[in-house]
């Protein structure tokens, strides 16, 4: 989801909410269904975080919004975060809720005022695969409203095979981490059959690793069944939610397995109702189209940069470029890495001067910056959630069908996210079905959305729009790059989110927010 290599989302798995409030115990009620959380050993006791190692910095699933270096400033030079931790033990499997536990990290930001505070805000930035322990604090330092900060506890946490909790892996090499999520560029059907090797190598590294016994179980369902632990851990009886990118799935499947529970329910940055699916992974190549004339008009205004003095001359740039690395790499960046380097720049307004000096350098041979190495556990639990959520394609020529109709659908990135991934070679074993997003439960979703998203298009929160029905009402800002709330410089879109979750005040039809100039 939200880097190119950490960009990634998912689909969950469904089932009927029944709605059990905490006693004041924070005991909750047994029922015969997952979703009616059973009962919670201990209230979370909190304590100092832990610290990072080095690896773990890199870990960190920020959302792409986040990397924005006007953004970085307030970060690095925030006072030290208020952030307690704790840990909560969850069932493994929610249908044996006595059987083996695991982990779940989670953080606390408490309101300051407590004449203020109306409850918890859970929050989520992105995956999967990407840690959310630090990300109440990263709001913190990004200048969250006050208001927000008084009226909620904010909640983090790492999700289910991730970071702190108890993390999944699949036991990946240092050239496969160095590979990332995207399979390389498939310029034929050949290309696609000798990337299916790849893919069928992990996919049986990560069904056979030390952590395999958690392969069925690590999904956005269980991770939603988490957050109502959460919940229950916390005494509340409903619980506030704001969640970007894969976040907005993660989000869309707890209030619909948890509608009773959910209080004012954020989604930001939208995917499809169907989550990190084949079909989403395919739409990332139009998320490319979307946003790269952005891009095309700030490269042809600037013509130090020498990459062509119209967006047309850009775009064929972009396509030269691609079709030379293919050939000749410089310094390790090929085609693949360059499209990719490409789209991952695209999701940050403040990017494009470096992506235009990319571009500059490559041009006339010289190196770049690699992208780093991404850590395993990411990669790791970003597989076990995508392809535990949903089934993909088993067949080669399905996706070598799909690379040929995105390669001339999206020239761009077509040839990448028609190809395959190891989810086609997934274990069969599904304990229950895909989650069904709909509009049964209480009007109390909002969805915010930029109107050239390169990693969670338009297109695909439309749908999930559509699935809602009137539990939802959206915000679109015309403006583009991934991460609208609070990092986005659209102050009509920004408004509505804040005055959302101080207020409760939703706009009574979806609402369409202008362009507004840079400041």
């Amino acid at each position: 989801m939200h880097r190119m290599r950490r960009k990634t989302l998912a689909l969950a798995l469904t089932a009927t909410a029944v709605a059990v409030a905490a006693s004041a115990t924070g005991v909750v009620a047994r029922a015969t269904t997952p979703e009616t959380v059973t009962a919670v050993p201990d209230s979370l006791r909190w304590g100092p975080c832990p610290q990072k190692d080095a690896s773990q910095k890199d870990a960190s699933q920020k959302d792409p919004a986040q990397e924005d270096p006007a953004q970085e400033d307030p970060v690095q030079k925030a006072d030290p975060p208020r952030l307690e931790c704790a840990t909560l033990h969850v069932p493994l499997d929610y249908r044996s809720p006595e059987g083996r536990q695991i982990d779940i990290a989670v953080s606390r930001l408490a309101s300051k005022d407590p004449s203020k505070r109306r409850g918890v805000l859970l929050t989520n930035p992105g995956g999967p695969g990407g840690s959310g322990l630090d990300y109440p604090a990263l709001l913190a330092a990004a200048r969250i409203p006050k208001d927000v900060l008084d009226s909620y506890d904010v909640i983090g946490f790492d999700p289910r095979g991730v970071g702190r909790s108890t993390p999944v892996t699949c036991d990946l090499t240092p050239r496969q981490q160095e590979r990332g999520n995207f399979p390389p560029y498939a310029h034929t059907a050949a290309d696609v059959a000798r990337e299916a090797n790849n893919a069928r190598t992990i996919a049986r590294q990560c069904a056979t690793s030390k952590t395999a016994w958690m392969l069925p179980h690590t999904t956005t369902a269980n991770t939603a069944r988490d957050m109502d632990r959460i919940r229950a851990a916390l005494g509340e009886p409903r619980v506030s939610y704001f969640g970007s990118s894969y976040g907005s799935y993660l989000g869309a499947v707890y209030t619909t397995m948890f509608p009773e529970r959910s209080d004012r329910i954020v989604l930001d940055s939208n995917m499809g109702p169907g989550g990190y699916d084949v079909t989403d992974f395919r739409l990332l190549g139009r998320g490319m189209e979307d946003r790269f004339p952005d891009f095309a008009a700030f490269a042809a205004a600037h013509p130090e940069y020498g990459l062509g003095s119209t967006p047309k001359q850009v775009r064929a740039k972009f396509f030269e470029l691609a079709e030379r690395l293919d050939a000749e790499p410089v310094a390790g960046i090929d085609g693949t890495l360059f499209r990719g380097l490409t789209f991952d720049r695209l999701y940050v307004e403040g990017l494009m001067p470096t992506l235009a000096e990319n571009w500059q350098a490559l041009d006339k041979g010289r190196p770049v910056p690699p992208p780093p190495p991404v850590p395993e556990n990411l990669l790791a639990s970003h597989l076990h959630v995508i392809c535990g959520d949903s089934r993909w394609p088993t067949k080669v020529r399905d996706y070598q069908r799909n690379a040929a109709v995105d390669r001339l659908r999206y020239p761009m990135l077509g040839g990448i996210t028609g190809s395959i991934k190891p989810c086609a070679y997934w274990p069969d074993e599904r304990v229950e079905p895909p989650v069904h997003i709909g509009d049964r439960g209480p009007s109390n979703v909002l969805m915010v959305q930029n109107e050239r998203d390169p990693g969670t298009p338009l297109a695909g929160a439309r749908k999930l729009r559509q699935a809602f029905g009137e539990r939802a009402r959206m915000v679109t800002a015309d403006q583009g790059g991934h991460g609208v709330y609070p990092f986005g410089g659209n102050t009509c879109a920004n408004d509505t989110v804040t005055a959302f979750l101080t207020t409760g005040q939703r706009p009574a039809e979806d609402l369409a927010c202008a362009a507004e100039p840079s400041k």
